[in-house]
């Protein structure tokens, strides 16, 4: 990116927004890490059978990438979303380990990268939420987490 590559032609040919991550498969391009992430899942045969167990999810994809990241990553509505947002995925994350119960999950995968960039790029102070810390510290334990988003310069 920092080179301009995701603004060539080449790149532009793959996502016309000229935004990162996609990818292509043959002749097929993705863009738009919610639509990659649900596409892989559903690939490799992680995605549940069940249209309720598929839509849970995908609500939750959807929920990372849009409502999650902009109540805080937006500074103008950060202080107002922030404790809206983190207080009811505190309680969660204390009933249980993962979104959607004992397994991981690409729900987990999206709303996890998010919550992780907080203490990378924010510097916002989450003692008041310990079971969204414990969350972070578990999602960023994963070997994956190390090899993508853990070898981002904090």
């Amino acid at each position: 990116m920092e080179a301009g590559e995701h603004r060539k032609p080449d790149f532009l040919a793959i996502n016309p927004i000229g935004k990162v991550p996609a990818i292509v498969e043959g002749d097929f391009r993705l863009w738009e890490s919610g639509a990659i992430l649900l596409y892989l899942a559903e690939k490799y045969g992680k995605m549940p059978e069940s249209l309720e167990g598929k839509s849970a999810i995908v609500q939750w994809v959807i929920f990372a990438n849009s409502t999650l990241a902009t109540g805080l990553f937006v500074e103008s509505v950060r202080e107002q979303e922030t404790p809206k947002l983190l207080t009811p995925l505190n309680q969660i994350f204390d009933r249980q380990p993962f979104l959607l119960g004992d397994e991981f999950t690409v729900a987990d995968v999206a709303v996890g990268s998010i919550l992780a960039y907080v203490p990378m790029m924010l510097k916002l102070d989450l003692s008041e939420y310990p079971a969204v810390l414990n969350y972070i510290k578990r999602i960023s334990e994963r070997p994956a987490f190390g090899k993508t988003i853990g070898k981002r310069p904090a």
